[in-house]
């Protein structure tokens, strides 16, 4: 029984530190664009994919090579 004692305050304490860490996240601005980051990363890829057979290129397209 006499953990009651010190249980309750460090649940009490603990759900003031989430509500805490809530409105700072809210605040700082943490949910203002919930959208971009998963259109971001179907959107990424500009570069053109490999020819069939041939091995990706780790560096990216050669810059003397010309697009058709």
């Amino acid at each position: 029984m006499s953990i009651l004692y010190l249980m309750i305050p460090m649940g009490i304490l603990i759900v003031i530190g989430a509500v805490w860490a809530f409105f700072w996240a809210v605040n700082s601005g943490q949910f203002d664009d919930l959208d971009s980051p998963a259109w971001r990363i179907l959107l990424d890829d500009d570069s053109r994919p490999p020819a069939s057979g041939e091995a990706p290129d780790a560096a990216g397209p050669d810059p003397e090579e010309k697009e058709p």
